[in-house]
């Protein structure tokens, strides 16, 4: 059994919230800032923006978007 396999195993001992905490805790740890991913998305964003501002980009309505992922 591995280590994750035996953790798991106890979380099921745990209260709800007790087990709430923990994968709360859990996220937390994934959750770590990237400085220079966050830039690099900021500084994309930033792009689409002014490329839609000057027309260079087309938006669609979000009723057609969903309607994309419906079929």
């Amino acid at each position: 059994m591995t280590i994750a396999e035996k953790i798991l195993q106890e979380v099921g001992n745990l209260k709800p919230i007790e087990q709430a905490q923990l994968v709360d805790n859990i996220l937390s740890l994934l959750d770590k800032p990237n400085t220079e991913f966050d830039k690099l998305w900021g500084e994309e964003a930033e792009s689409r923006l002014q490329a839609y501002k000057s027309g260079e980009l087309e938006s669609l309505p979000l009723d057609q978007v969903i309607s994309l992922y419906k079929k």
